[in-house]
């Protein structure tokens, strides 16, 4: 098992230390969306002499430290930070997040004929939180590796775009006025429609301090609904097994699957609403997480074959794409409607 955790250790270690550069850090890119790149660069040019080996390591990496790092996420959130965003923010946050989702599973299974695993993750992706969204939904759709690898590339793709498109948009604001509100209520609408945390902090820095602080405060409420979101989905697949991935019917009695991750992730979150951690240990368990998470992204890339990705086609990037028109179009009306 060593030699696969130092190899998937090492692959996220170096991912986050690229992510650290400036000009890394200006196109929205964060260490997760590396680690999976660099994990593919390296397990389709040579990984396969040494997958024996490896293989049980990065096994344990992709499935129970990518588990150990959903519920170690939850650290970076309070109950506070809902009381800070207010009503409007979650509910707009409550919109996209269902609103996405709903509208991904229908247009990528009934209009481009994906498989629904396909579609799921690609939706859970665009409508929470990226990658880290699509990693924790992948056990409960169970989804296969080259569809996780897609619907982490969408993100990273439409993402980045929305780094540059957000700014350029903010500017148009202040001559057009289609959102009031100044900074605060344009930090809301990026924090509640684009993907990445990263690319949020990103966007928010091109406007100004104020949209940044609300940008982030809103996302990591979105992200918090990470937890709700993956219960229900457990519980809608168990009583429909029929819409499973591949849409194959499951033989056995219909059962409900608890994600545990997904339970833990909401108890760390009430735990650190408490702040009885103090601060420097917070900050070491959350450098930690991001550590675990990169470890698990560059694992999914190890045993992620590029010709898989090929055959998936063009099919799952026009979805993203009419998500991501969702998001940019179906945000505003929002933040039109609950903001003013």
């Amino acid at each position: 098992m060593l030699p696969g955790l130092a190899l998937s250790a090492g692959l996220g270690w170096l991912a986050i230390w690229l992510a650290e550069y400036d000009w890394v850090q200006a196109a929205g890119l964060s260490g997760l969306s590396l680690a999976i790149v660099l994990g593919m660069l390296v397990g389709n040019l040579g990984y396969a002499r040494i997958a024996a080996q490896a293989g049980p390591g990065v096994g344990f990496s992709k499935q129970n430290l990518l588990r150990l790092g959903i519920v170690l996420y939850g650290l970076r959130l309070t109950v506070q930070d809902v009381v800070h965003v207010g009503a409007a923010g979650v509910l707009i946050d409550a919109v996209v997040v269902c609103g996405t989702f709903t509208l991904a599973v229908w247009l990528g299974t009934r209009w481009l004929g994906l498989e629904r695993s396909t579609a799921m993750l690609i939706g859970a992706g665009s409508s929470i939180c990226g990658a880290a969204a699509v990693l924790a939904a992948e056990p409960v759709v169970k989804g296969r590796a080259e569809e996780v690898a897609v619907a982490v590339a969408t993100v990273v793709v439409f993402g980045t775009i929305a780094t540059f498109l957000y700014p350029a948009l903010y500017a148009l604001n202040q001559h057009a006025g289609w959102l009031a509100g100044g900074e605060r209520a344009f930090g809301i609408y990026i924090g509640s429609t684009v993907h990445e945390v990263a690319q949020v902090v990103a966007a928010g820095n091109a406007i100004g301090a104020e949209a940044t602080d609300t940008a982030v405060i809103v996302k990591m409420v979105r992200v918090m609904m990470l937890a709700p979101f993956l219960l229900g989905l457990s519980a809608w697949l168990a009583r429909h097994p029929d819409r499973r991935a591949g849409g194959a019917a499951d033989l056995q009695a219909p059962r409900l699957t608890v994600p545990w991750f997904a339970v833990g992730f909401v108890a760390v979150v009430a735990f650190n609403s408490l702040q009885w951690l103090p601060q420097p240990v917070t900050a070491a368990a959350t450098t930690l997480d991001n550590h675990l998470l990169a470890m698990a992204m560059a694992a999914l890339g190890l045993t992620t074959h590029a010709s898989a990705i090929r055959k998936a086609g063009l099919r799952p990037l026009l979805l993203a794409l009419l998500l991501f028109g969702w998001l940019v179009a179906g945000g505003a009306l929002l933040n039109r409607l609950f903001l003013g």
